[in-house]
């Protein structure tokens, strides 16, 4: 079963280019633009420098995630054997309808070609470590129970 957080390559040299990108330029010049701004006098109405350093604080933060999410990720496609886990392109039966998702994180949004759904949602929990055949019910955010049947699960290829 994948541990802490699955990517595909492609997603993974996406997230470290971006941490270079935090890391390097993109915090040099967020310093530049404090130290612009401080020359500009006061600080306590220094709408640019308030800004900058509101923006740094961001940065810092995103770069913080980032090293951390890096740290425990896990590359690849997991094994064929029918198991529902991250890294996996589930086929699920809703409501009498069908559904297909990956079981993936956040990141895998913007290069995944279908609906992402983390395994901390009430319906990636609900099914992460099922295996193909099993039915299973969560709750919605409202409280509301349904009832799906999990179809397939087969390595997302991108």
């Amino acid at each position: 079963m994948v541990t802490g957080t699955w990517l595909t390559q492609e997603a993974y040299d996406k997230l470290v280019a971006e941490l270079a990108h935090l890391e390097g330029p993109y915090r040099t010049e967020i310093v530049e633009r404090i130290a612009a701004a401080r020359d500009e006098g006061d600080l306590k109405e220094n709408g640019g420098y308030h800004a900058a350093r509101e923006e740094q604080a961001k940065n810092e933060g995103r770069i913080l995630e980032l090293r951390e999410k890096l740290k425990n990720v896990t590359i690849g496609t997991p094994p064929d054997d029918g198991m529902v886990e991250q890294g996996m392109l589930v086929e699920i039966e809703l409501a009498g309808k069908p559904l297909t998702f990956l079981l993936g994180s956040r990141e895998m949004a913007d290069s995944a070609s279908v609906n992402v759904y983390s395994p901390t949602s009430p319906l990636g929990a609900a099914v992460n470590g099922k295996h193909a055949g099993d039915s299973v019910s969560y709750l919605t955010p409202a409280g509301k129970p349904v009832e799906v049947k999990i179809v397939s699960a087969k390595p997302y290829s991108g």
